[in-house]
């Protein structure tokens, strides 16, 4: 397939998705992986954890920030780490409907555990090469984006 379809068939229909990450190797691999996916879709990037919100506050320089149907959380993060985001999410009454998928490089069940009791809508261990990373993308996007019905990504304040 050489051009991405749209959500839901919809002219325009593109997928929004926050990554937050601070791996430049990740971010670089989680954009190509998304680019070969078959749903067209926009990857925004926030660094940190401070960022995110902030872009997900649409704050400052980030008023015009697109409001994400799905967030890619990686828990370690510089100056908010993960988790912390995680629960300020998952607190605000404007955020807490976005779901939010957590990406760790750890298989602990402690850390399983701890993002499903902050409300996490699931949970990942970071595929260890590019080839998994292209199968949980389309897992993720046949889920999140076909077969789950998502409330519409909301329109920034006029």
């Amino acid at each position: 397939m050489t051009e991405h379809q749209t959500r839901g068939g919809q002219p325009g229909a593109c997928i929004e998705i926050m990554l937050v990450e601070d791996n430049i190797g990740d971010i670089i691999l989680t954009r190509e992986a998304f680019k070969k996916s078959k749903l067209a879709n926009n990857v925004t990037v926030a660094e940190d954890g401070a960022k995110a919100l902030a872009m997900l506050r649409r704050e400052g320089a980030f008023a015009d920030c697109p409001r994400p149907h799905l967030i890619l959380l990686d828990l370690n993060l510089p100056k908010m780490d993960g988790a912390e985001v995680l629960g300020v999410i998952k607190q605000d009454a404007a955020l807490k409907k976005i779901p939010v998928v957590v990406l760790s490089g750890s298989h602990a069940q402690k850390e399983i555990a701890r993002s499903y009791a902050m409300h996490a809508n699931a949970h990942i261990v970071k595929p260890v090469n590019f080839q998994h990373l292209q199968e949980i993308v389309g897992v993720i996007e046949d889920f999140w984006f076909v077969v789950v019905a998502l409330p519409a990504a909301q329109k920034s304040p006029a």
